[in-house]
């Protein structure tokens, strides 16, 4: 019996992958079909239209100061959400952790895009855009890193992860030379996230600023 829970847990976990590979290839198919239709608008000096996907700030300077006006601009795309169903929402998210185990971190990337897309709303959301960021950060990809960390304190406030999203931030930003955002990031951790983990490597990366 154990063997056969085992097997129909595979069964299950494989069926969730293929259906984030499918995912990723449409994803990847409607990227492309944007970027013709933005080619073709260019070409007829048309003026592209301003979206989040090609926002150069990704609202990480409005989750630095607090600000509440860069969460309606990094809205989840609630047109593609799916009713909840818990169970097959760890699934999707348990499979899209396991690839950073494997440090396939493009995958892992790719898989945490389609996983948000699909569940915007889900319980796992807050976790998931968090580790979305760490991923792009392990990929050395600093801009897509800063706008993730900084969309875990836009679109789930009250999450446990924003202390660290905001120190994750932080590190993105000292990364890119930004030492002013450092500070005030750092120190609106201090101020309202504290007696945290973050609170306190915040304050010990405050005073050697």
């Amino acid at each position: 019996m154990q063997l056969q829970q085992m097997q129909d847990q595979i069964s299950r976990q494989q069926g969730i992958i293929e259906e984030l590979q499918n995912d990723v290839s449409r994803m990847k198919q409607e990227n492309l079909e944007r970027y013709q239709d933005l080619d073709r608008r260019i070409g007829s000096g048309a003026a592209p239209a301003a979206t989040p996907d090609n926002s150069s700030t990704g609202g990480a300077s409005n989750a630095a100061t607090g600000a509440a006006a860069g969460a309606s601009a990094a809205q989840p795309p609630a047109a593609s959400s799916e009713p909840g169903d818990p169970a097959k929402e760890k699934l999707y998210y348990d499979a899209a952790f396991d690839l950073i185990k494997q440090k396939d971190f493009d995958k892992a990337s790719q898989a945490f895009n389609a996983f948000l897309r699909k569940y915007p709303n889900s319980q796992y959301a807050g976790n998931a855009q968090y580790w979305l960021g760490e991923v792009n950060l392990a990929k050395g990809d600093l801009a897509g890193a800063g706008q993730a960390f900084a969309k875990v304190s836009q679109l789930y406030p009250q999450h446990s992860k924003v202390p660290d999203s905001l120190y994750k931030l932080a590190d993105v930003e000292r990364r890119q030379g930004h030492t002013d955002k450092v500070k005030g990031i750092l120190q609106q951790v201090i101020t309202q996230y504290p007696g945290t983990s973050a609170a306190q490597l915040a304050q010990r990366d405050l005073q050697k600023l």
